[in-house]
């Protein structure tokens, strides 16, 4: 096959794992790696590297979960497993996710009213979960993903600013390849919250149901073979690496232009945008803010998806974002109603900074009893038949569960210290 055709198959066969991808860099994500790069400077450089074999195993599970059994995550539990699990599971989970969906829009709002500082953040939040609503409702998502991913592009400037100011290329190879901790209160928060926002929980179930939904759209594919495993993973790769690349340069530019500036702490995302200024000057807040409310648009509909899909498959409602309003009612109604109380959190106060950091930090705390989950569904033959956990995806796996689990007892012990 000639390196043409090959590039063109591999873009074709790019989708859920790109879209989780991509929507991993949500606002929460922007601000949390912000955040640790103007605190620490370049010493959290070595989580980008380190999650990525972490995070692309568990994405992995889920897509084969998706793909071999033809349901989403939350079916599986449903037909395999006590009932307790499965409400244990949606406990742990839907607080987080509409947290996550309420910060996420606080901060699309927030950057827009830099863009125009005489319209109120709230106003451009309350516009921006409408606009969400409509197009969740009316348009089948895979359409408005295709058009909102585009707007990722502007995130990309993170990888060119280094390349514009002085780094020192060496120090970062070693902050890169060599792990740094500190046994101190921020720093286990920073990475208890690097690790939430990187493997959430709400990506497993949105990778499985998606996988799930492609199996029975084709239904040459029904029957599971090498190549479509293959594809799948070369898919759900393509995404991580691609989340976990954008983590790094967001890390080694705050560090390089905020940290070594003196800028310590960011409470707000204009100061997180000026790391932008190197490179864009005046457009810095514009080129930021872009790339802010289009991760929002790509993930908001993510995280809504998800929990609508978990909570559909939990009570047996019609479910799917391509049917339309009258087909799955109770679907879309989870979806409005979590988009209004995640805009609700908005007027609570809480600094949209804090909100997006807090966000990963639950993520962070609830992530585990999940990662047991897929595990154990993994390396059940009953569900999984000829596909289980292979011995590396186990050893990743439970390298990724003793980690986090490490991580929020550590961040508890330091609360109460």
């Amino acid at each position: 096959m000639k390196l043409k055709e090959r590039f063109r198959r591999y873009l074709k066969i790019l989708g859920p794992g790109l879209i989780t991808g991509a929507s991993d860099d949500d606002p929460s994500g922007i601000a949390t790696y912000s955040q640790a790069g103007a605190t620490f400077g370049l010493q959290l450089l070595w989580m980008a590297i380190f999650t990525f074999p972490l995070m692309a195993s568990l994405q992995g599970m889920c897509a084969r979960i998706g793909i071999v059994t033809t349901h989403g995550l939350t079916n599986t539990l449903k037909k395999f497993y006590r009932p307790g699990i499965l409400y244990l599971m949606l406990i742990f989970s839907i607080p987080a996710i509409i947290l996550n969906i309420g910060s996420d829009i606080a901060g699309m709002g927030a950057v827009s009213n830099l863009l125009v500082p005489k319209v109120p953040a709230s106003v451009f939040s309350v516009l921006f979960t409408i606009l969400l609503m409509v197009c969740i409702v009316h348009f089948p998502y895979q359409k408005i993903a295709g058009i909102l991913k585009w707007l990722c592009l502007s995130m990309l400037l993170y990888l060119v600013v280094p390349f514009l100011v002085h780094v020192d290329w060496k120090n970062v190879l070693l902050n890169a390849l060599i792990p740094h901790v500190k046994l101190n209160k921020d720093f286990v928060e920073m990475i208890v919250a690097i690790l939430g926002t990187t493997i959430s929980p709400y990506l497993f179930f949105w990778q499985a149901t998606m996988e799930a939904e492609n199996v029975n759209h084709n239904v040459s594919s029904v029957m599971v073979d090498k190549r479509i495993l293959s594809d799948m993973s070369a898919d759900v790769n393509t995404g991580m690496f691609a989340s976990n690349l954008v983590m790094l340069f967001i890390i080694l530019t705050t560090g390089i232009v905020l940290h070594d500036n003196g800028i310590h702490q960011i409470d707000t995302v204009e100061q997180a945008a000026g790391a932008l200024a190197p490179l864009a000057g005046k457009l810095s807040y514009f080129c930021f803010a872009l790339g802010v409310i289009g991760t929002g648009f790509l993930a908001i509909p993510v995280l809504a998806g998800s929990l609508s899909y978990m909570l559909a498959e939990s009570f047996g409602w019609q479910q799917g974002l391509d049917k339309k309003f009258h087909e799955a009612k109770g679907f879309y109604l989870a979806i409005i109603i979590s988009l209004t109380v995640g805009l609700l959190i908005n007027f609570s106060g809480m600094s949209v900074m804090k909100a997006l950091l807090y966000t990963a930090i639950l993520y962070g705390i609830t992530s585990p009893v999940m990662i047991a989950v897929v595990l154990h569904i993994c390396n059940n033959k009953k569900i999984m038949k000829n596909y289980t956990n292979s011995r590396l995806s186990n050893i990743l796996g439970t390298i990724t569960f003793l980690l986090m689990t490490i991580s929020a007892i550590a961040l508890i012990y330091f609360q109460f210290k």
